[in-house]
């Protein structure tokens, strides 16, 4: 049985939908514990039918005991609730489960008898789909290359080349089942989501949108905010090598010399509502419904952009990360490269005229693991320098995609472009490197890296605010049939006390070491549990879906400040853990958060961190720097203890 819509629209609105927010940008993170790092570092029409995928047999998603996650719940809400508040909570969440939560426990426990994931079919739609804010900022990252120092055009066009050639030799590696079979210590986990990155395109619907999956040979290249159609095999059925491609994308930069005047791409960056309103106004021409068709049902957009100054003298390491970052997440605003995108396309390859090289990445049909082999195959293909020795006969021309754009679509493209450039004033990137130490200095202290580091994020909130930051990253439940993720509470009664310990300049360094080994302690605890399908937010989720399917009354339990407050992201973090000197980035998901994505390294760190400008209680600049003092204070407590001990 499918929600009922107009119940949908009336009681997941608002927080509810930020929280899903939250839960849904957590998943850019397959969350690696150490002793499994190794294994997850391995190396057309509309349809709604998914791409079929090697049968693996893997379990069913668990429906966890409500007890058990009721107390769990207690434990995470408790640092954002007074005594008072606390007993109220704790008095709600005893009513609830001798009450409507037996009931809702029920439901859904049938409910898991009758699909092989409960939970997949409702993620999608309301994590995703019926999301309704634009896909950019709010919910696309971008992922930044290792960068490129272009000195031609045709420098950028051979990088363009290899891009695509490596694309197409991971498609192929996907496509054969030669992926192997990512591992959690002995579990085997769910592979299906590399299916579904290539051919995919999100379709705008108002309410809903769609997902399109295709099995093409075709790319679409956007350059100057035209669209171009790619054959990437010639007319005899081979496969064109790189001097081919690189002589159709010169054909393409010569025959699109100035900006398009009405870019059809930046469409892509609105509302959902307003786009799907936008579409289907252009669908009323024949020629716009074959070109939208055609973008759709490609394998993948190439974005070949203009400069964006990052090799300007007054640029340091840190301030190319941030312009990157700005524009792999937005490309920097209408007038820049913002309009040379379709962020609808699950993956979309940048490549800058003066070397920003990445991509964005549409977020609904798959999470971040997939992307961040990608990413390393394909910086791997690229410094190998490869060369592919066959070749077509006859590859194609390059096919200009045509759009005949009448009076209210052009005022929507006006709108669309204000309201980017917007966003692009309103998101404060601060993206950096932390090379004072890594993650093998953290391993010789016994500790989990993920955890330690999540750790120096809740002691610079609470530096910053004085006081606990609700706090989210994912933990991937692949080990099961369907598995997207689970949400890692990392905000603890331990990582409270870590932090105030911390911060009191009379607690003796063993002390400020204890209640860091207790923080980092519980932190992996609840990763483990939530790896393994147990936390606390999917489950609750699920219960309340169950009570709007049925037309029962919401329980109070989700409107109480404990629920309300815990589900406040005002942290947001995912490790996306490239091997590469590459960063994933993305927007926060709360106006008063801040946005922290992560890739650790031997011996650095790199990070993206991102607040709203609009909030004056919070500032990137401020959060960045706290993050690295943090950083230091952590370590000079290791040493400490080591000194100590001799």
């Amino acid at each position: 049985m499918s929600i009922n819509s107009q119940v949908r629209k009336s009681n997941l609105e608002n927080e509810d939908i930020k929280m899903l927010r939250g839960l849904r940008l957590g998943s850019l993170k397959s969350c690696i514990l150490e002793p499994y790092a190794s294994t997850y570092n391995v190396k057309c029409n509309y349809t709604s039918t998914k791409p079929s995928n090697k049968v693996q047999n893997l379990p069913r998603l668990p429906v966890p005991k409500l007890g058990d996650t009721l107390n769990k719940f207690l434990v995470t809400v408790q640092p954002f609730l007074n005594d008072t508040e606390f007993a109220t909570t704790k008095t709600l969440v005893k009513e609830f489960e001798n009450g409507v939560g037996q009931k809702l426990q029920s439901l859904l426990e049938k409910r898991a008898t009758q699909h092989e994931n409960w939970l997949e079919e409702w993620w999608l739609n309301t994590a995703y789909l019926e999301y309704r804010d634009p896909v950019v900022v709010f919910s696309s990252p971008g992922l930044v290359f290792p960068f490129r120092k272009f000195n031609s055009q045709i420098d950028q066009l051979t990088y363009a080349a290899k891009t695509l050639l490596a694309a197409l030799d991971y498609k192929a590696l996907i496509d054969n089942d030669k992926i192997p079979v990512e591992m959690m210590g002995k579990n085997p986990l769910d592979m299906s989501q590399y299916k579904k990155i290539f051919g995919t395109c999100r379709i705008p619907f108002e309410k809903r949108d769609k997902l399109s999956f295709n099995d093409s040979k075709h790319i679409t290249v956007i350059h100057n905010n035209h669209i171009f159609h790619i054959d990437l095999w010639g007319n005899d059925g081979k496969r064109l090598n790189e001097d081919q491609i690189v002589q159709i994308l010169k054909k393409v930069v010569d025959s699109s010399p100035s900006p398009a005047t009405d870019p059809i791409g930046i469409l892509t960056s609105e509302n959902r509502d307003t786009w799907a309103k936008a579409y289907q106004l252009l669908s009323k021409e024949q020629v716009n419904r074959e070109s939208l068709l055609d973008v759709e049902t490609s394998l993948a957009v190439l974005c070949l952009d203009g400069a964006a100054g990052v090799w300007q003298r007054d640029r340091d390491r840190d301030a190319r990360f941030t312009l990157a970052a700005a524009q792999t997440i937005h490309g920097g605003g209408a007038a820049s490269n913002g309009a040379n995108r379709w962020f609808d396309k699950t993956v979309q390859f940048i490549v800058g005229a003066d070397g920003i090289t990445g991509l964005t990445y549409e977020h609904s049909p798959a999470e971040g693991q997939p992307i961040a082999v990608l990413t390393d195959f394909i910086i791997n293909y690229i410094d190998q320098n490869k060369t592919t020795e066959s070749s077509s006969s006859s590859p194609k021309d390059p096919v200009q995609l045509k759009f005949i754009v009448n009076n209210d679509v052009a005022d929507m493209i006006k709108t669309a472009k204000n309201n980017l450039d917007k966003f692009v004033a309103n998101l404060e990137l601060d993206c950096f490197k932390f090379d004072e130490y890594g993650k093998n200095f953290i391993k010789s202290h016994k500790m989990s890296p993920d955890s330690y580091l999540q750790m120096a994020m809740q002691y610079a909130f609470y530096s910053l605010h004085g006081t606990p930051g609700a706090h989210y990253e994912s933990a991937a439940t692949r080990m099961y049939a369907g598995g997207r993720t689970e949400t890692i509470r990392s905000c603890s009664p331990e990582s409270v006390s870590f932090a105030r310990a911390m911060l009191d300049a009379a607690a003796a360094p063993r002390r400020k070491l204890a209640a860091l080994q207790r923080a980092v302690a519980a932190h992996k605890d609840y990763t483990v549990q939530a790896l393994q399908g147990f936390g606390v937010d999917r489950h609750l989720l699920g219960l309340k879906l169950t009570a709007i399917e049925n037309g029962i009354e919401i329980p109070k339990i989700y409107s109480d400040p404990g629920y309300v407050r815990s589900a406040h992201m005002r942290i947001s973090t995912s490790q996306v853990a490239c091997k590469c000197d590459g960063f994933m980035c993305y927007g926060p998901l709360v106006g008063d958060g801040y946005a922290t994505c992560y890739n650790p390294r031997d011996d650095d760190v790199n990070f993206a961190t991102a607040a709203f400008a609009a909030h004056r209680d919070t500032s990137s600049a401020r959060y960045r720097a706290a993050l690295a003092r943090a950083l230091r204070d952590m370590r000079r407590v290791l040493l400490h203890a080591v000194d100590s001990k001799l």
